[in-house]
């Protein structure tokens, strides 16, 4: 029999200030390894309900020991939730409407751990006292960036900044990243919708991952986002495998 390593995550999401309904969902399902972060898009057409299926799916998946083989069944899963998000678009919106949503998942198998996205999204380790961003973002802004069209700063003006480039239920084809490592004793990750992150410095989140309690983490980001103006749905996932 293996091994397995048990995990600890809480998870939080909060509709902000500003926004009539929470387009952000959640999976935090320590006991199969697999935590997922999910952000819609598509506004009045329903981008609560391509997150909710995204989530729902991908907790749907049935356990398995090894973590390619995982891997392999969450990119599947995801592909068939971008052919039926597409589907449904075309029959109820037409070709130009877009309903989808971003998509961050974390899954840890004993020493290992797989982190896969599409959209803006993010994974970060907290790894020795200092923060990494194991995502790159979909994004109009990180494209900028990337091609050395613009700064970091001009590029963060730009009108369509925010805009994706990728996500689950924009494209016939989804293509998603992803990056495998090593994972280490004193690990923390965070998976967390834009609405988080876009309101804090990383050094805050450095701040709060650095708390011996994953509650307090949550509880500190949380409190910090929503003394501002909370213009966005946020959500967050701490996990210490």
């Amino acid at each position: 029999m293996r091994f397995r390593r048990a995990h600890h995550s809480v998870a939080r999401t909060d509709q902000g200030k500003v926004r009539t309904r929470n387009e952000d969902a959640f999976l935090n399902s320590p006991e199969h390894g697999l935590w997922v972060v999910a952000d819609g898009m598509g506004g009045h057409r329903g981008g609560d309900v391509a997150s909710q299926l995204v989530v729902r799916s991908l907790a749907g998946l049935g356990r398995r020991d090894c973590l390619d083989e995982r891997l392999d069944a969450v990119r599947q899963c995801l592909q068939w939730v971008n052919r039926r998000l597409g589907q449904e678009t075309s029959v109820t919106a037409g070709q130009d409407a877009i309903t989808g949503s971003t998509v961050v998942a974390l899954l840890v198998e004993g020493k290992r751990a797989a982190c896969l996205w599409a959209g803006d999204s993010r994974c970060y380790l907290w790894r020795e006292q200092r923060l990494y961003q194991l995502s790159r973002d979909h994004s109009v802004l990180q494209h900028l960036v990337d091609s050395k069209q613009l700064t970091p700063e001009q590029a963060a003006q730009h009108p369509a900044a925010r805009a994706l480039t990728r996500a689950v239920g924009a494209a016939d084809l989804l293509c998603l990243d992803v990056i495998q490592l090593d994972v280490r004793h004193d690990d923390i990750f965070l998976l967390c919708s834009d609405g988080l992150y876009q309101a804090l410095e990383p050094n805050a989140l450095g701040d709060a991952l650095s708390m011996n309690s994953s509650g307090l983490t949550l509880d500190l980001l949380f409190e910090r986002v929503l003394r501002g103006p909370a213009s966005d749905n946020l959500t967050a996932v701490v996990i210490r495998p």
